[in-house]
């Protein structure tokens, strides 16, 4: 697995952790931890730009 895969995986997985904090317990972690800005702004980005990879890479990549 490259480690562009490893990112995204882990990327998407604080996404996903993150939108299931907000609907059970209307909680933004990633807000919480890095304050409501440009650095969450990024991390919200990143977390996209992942779940995108993870869609549309290659799927025989190792």
């Amino acid at each position: 697995m490259s480690i562009i895969r490893k990112i995204a995986y882990v990327l998407t997985l604080i996404g996903a952790l993150n939108w299931g904090l907000v609907g059970v317990a209307n909680f933004d972690l990633v807000a919480a931890l890095l304050g409501v800005g440009l650095l969450a702004n990024v991390v919200y980005t990143l977390v996209g730009l992942s779940a995108l990879w993870l869609i549309f890479a290659p799927k025989g990549e190792n």
